[in-house]
């Protein structure tokens, strides 16, 4: 009995001293996480600040700062390409001075596109070119697309002009091999970089199916859609090693149309299963090889939509054909809004409003800029377009626009 209650207390005293050493490591282990000392002092601040550096190292997306940063008015601004007259509303521009600095102040446009009557000499030329690109990123720290036709032969704003250092090259009906065409694209994107150029609407991507077609003839590389689409992707990569983009045109073919969208209604009765085997060819080659720009015609399909709204306005081809069944995510620029295809069916508001819902991004040259700009403003007001539909397309341009820095 005796040595029974001498086990329990030896027990005990066992389980207590157990319990009092417990505590003691938990005291321990607490005091080093909470007050760590000598060779591990500072250790856990020093992981936390490494990871707070590494955050404030980390290079801010450039894209998404500037839209953050952007009012409505200037995000609609970037969905613009027009003439320098249509910015100033003088009767013609051949200088960009204070009235071009307000007003690109007051309209902070995506772009500005350049003819012959713009054009007296080579250094007058270059001075309104950089003068124009210094406002527009001194002003807000975004490039402005600085545009032309230069397709080369028949359609070449500047050569055609007659300045000085400026080759002339043939018309593409009369191109036949690769070398060639990327030679083509080297020589107009050389004279337009070093002039101040870095947006040019060429090449066309038209495959001339239909005979008949005067409004491609001379400016098609022809009726072989493979052709088409290897000599126009060498013109893209001509004019990309001098930091010239190129926009392929006129999707989705104008080509095969009958009539003019200059002077107004222009189609085509192929069927999109058509289409994919000659028209689109061009398109979707440069669209495999990373094109950023692509310029929409204002050709109606109607054996695709269902009726004569222009592939320009139209959704089923802008989003459901180019963007979702070709795979396009860059940037989808209308042809002239000015052209009678357009303004003789819609008001310049109506006509941008359209374009945005159909999944397009840039407005170039419509009819009364102050009208279209007012109307997408109005329409993103009233809900018929959402603020973040405009963040998309300007999300797409500023993309384009981010390389543009890099290269300055």
């Amino acid at each position: 009995m005796k040595s029974k209650k001498i086990i329990a207390v030896v027990g005990g005293s066992f389980l207590l001293a157990a319990a009092f050493l417990l505590i003691l490591c938990i005291k321990f282990v607490n005091m080093k996480e909470s007050s760590p000392t000598g060779k591990y002092a500072g250790k856990t601040e020093k992981v936390e600040q490494t990871t707070t550096d590494k955050k404030e190292q980390k290079k801010p997306d450039w894209v998404e700062e500037k839209i953050s940063g952007m009012t409505l008015e200037e995000k609609v601004a970037q969905l613009f390409i027009i003439t320098p007259e249509a910015l100033t509303g003088m009767g013609k521009v051949t200088a960009a001075g204070d009235t071009t600095k307000r007003c690109l102040e007051q309209y902070p446009v995506g772009g500005m596109i350049y003819f012959a009557g713009n054009i007296e000499d080579r250094q007058q030329l270059s001075d309104m070119l950089h003068t124009t690109q210094s406002y527009s990123t001194e002003q807000s720290g975004i490039p402005i697309f600085l545009s032309v036709d230069e397709e080369g032969g028949t359609v070449a704003r500047v050569a055609g002009s007659g300045i000085s250092n400026v080759s002339v090259v043939e018309d593409m009906c009369e191109v036949t091999d690769e070398e060639r065409a990327y030679e083509i694209g080297q020589t107009i994107g050389s004279y337009l970089a070093e002039l101040g150029f870095n947006l040019d609407y060429a090449p066309v991507g038209d495959v001339l199916t239909n005979p008949e077609n005067t409004v491609v003839k001379k400016r098609s590389f022809g009726n072989d859609s493979a052709k088409v689409a290897a000599l126009s992707q060498k013109v893209l990569d001509g004019l990309h090693e001098e930091n010239v983009y190129g926009v392929i045109k006129h999707f989705p073919g104008h080509g095969a149309t009958a009539g003019d969208t200059h002077e107004g209604y222009a189609y085509t009765d192929k069927s999109l299963e058509e289409l994919e085997q000659q028209e689109l060819v061009p398109f979707q080659n440069a669209i495999e090889n990373h094109i950023a720009i692509i310029m929409a015609g204002h050709i109606s399909v109607p054996n695709v939509t269902g009726d004569n709204t222009p592939s320009s306005l139209s959704k089923i081809m802008i989003t459901d054909v180019l963007r979702e069944k070709m795979g396009f995510d860059g940037i989808v620029i209308t042809d002239a809004l000015n052209m009678g295809a357009i303004s003789q069916h819609y008001s310049s508001a109506e006509v941008s409003v359209k374009v945005i819902e159909a999944g397009g991004d840039m407005l170039l040259m419509p009819e009364n800029f102050q009208e279209a700009y007012q109307g997408i403003l109005e329409a993103v007001q009233n809900g018929t377009l959402t603020e973040e539909r405009i963040d998309e397309s300007v999300r797409r341009i500023l993309k384009v626009k981010e390389k543009l820095t890099a290269e300055d």
